[in-house]
């Protein structure tokens, strides 16, 4: 399970829908994996505004990850300064600057925790009401017991 993936969970328990304790949930007892992947940019632009920073920084901070800085980085962070432009020429005689982008070490730190840290084995744990949700084999199981549906 992805620690993206926690930015878009919330604990399943009718009674918590309306606590803002029951978001994010918490990991415990967390053993990682780190699956390495190809940086895509284009996605971490996309996802930069749909983040809850602070909810990310907390969860990295429980699971002993290296901090986030206290605001969030914007686009252009996640690029460094000026890339390799290489100009080409089209068959009409024009010059086409192509455009490598190199992440920059915020990104490069952004997508290790945010899409290369996975929970392999652990809890999730709810803030409000302090349900525990099992994970195995990296999957979390957010099925209810029949009291509490």
């Amino acid at each position: 399970m992805k620690l993206l993936t926690l930015n878009f969970l919330t604990c399943a328990i009718k009674t918590c829908k309306t606590s803002p304790a029951s978001f994010p949930l918490h990991p415990r007892d967390a053993e990682l994996e780190i699956i390495e992947s190809e940086i895509n940019l284009p996605f971490l632009r996309n996802i930069l505004p749909r983040l809850m920073w602070e909810e990310i920084r907390v969860i990295a901070s429980e699971l002993g990850l290296p901090s986030l800085p206290t605001t969030p980085p914007t686009r252009e962070d996640l690029v460094e300064g000026a890339s390799q432009a290489q100009a080409t020429e089209q068959a009409e005689g024009e010059a086409v600057a192509e455009v490598e982008e190199v992440p920059s070490q915020t990104a490069k730190d952004l997508h290790r925790i945010l899409l290369e840290t996975g929970i392999k084995e652990g809890k999730l744990v709810c803030g409000n009401c302090a349900h525990e949700y099992k994970v195995m084999e990296g999957v979390a199981n957010f099925l209810l017991p029949g009291h509490l549906v």
